[in-house]
Order: structure tokens, then sequence, then C-alpha cells
């Protein structure tokens, strides 16, 4: 399978090498743009709250069935933070490598 370029003969290799070249350079470009920012500040902050406010609601429903001395809202407010920050930090490792 070969195409016409510039009145020359293009193999089926050299074809596939130029279009993953220009996809490479498409996803650079990308990455580069205002709505990849805000779409990783988005992604960031639900990986954030999601945990928090997941820990919040079974903290209350703990409290409310089984009260005690130890505020299991706080203590889960706390847990989802920190599984909310590490969820957050593996999401912006994954996304800063250069592929």
């Amino acid at each position: 399978m070969t195409g016409e370029r510039r009145g020359e003969t293009e193999t089926e290799t050299e074809t596939i090498a130029r279009k993953a070249q220009r996809m490479e350079e498409s996803r650079k470009r990308r990455r580069e743009s205002a709505w990849y920012g805000l779409g990783m500040f988005g992604l960031v902050g639900w990986s954030v709250a999601i945990p928090i406010v997941a820990g919040i609601a079974l903290g209350i429903w703990i409290d409310r069935r089984w009260p005690g001395e130890v505020s299991w809202t706080l203590t889960l407010l706390i847990t989802g933070a920190a599984v909310g920050a590490m969820n957050a930090w593996y999401w912006v490792q994954r996304e800063g490598r250069d592929d």
C-alpha cells in the first residue's frame, strides 16, 4: 500500500512513521492548552473532594449509629483528606510523565 506525496511514492512504513510523528506533536500541543490545565485542575479537585465528603458522610452515620467518645466524623475527615492527597499525587504524577 503506497501513497502519493508531492510526486513521490511513500512506503507503508514511512506513512506510519509520519502519522505517528504528527500524533505525538498533536499530543504535545494539546497538553499546553488552557483547557488541559483546567481539566487537570478539576480532576485533582474531585480526587480530593470525593474521599473527604465520603469520609464525612460515613463518620456522621457512625457517630449517629454508635455514639462514643471518639468523633468518627473528624477521624474519617482526616483519613479522607489523606486518601485524597495521595490520590491527587498519583494523578499529577501520572499526567506529568513524558509519554
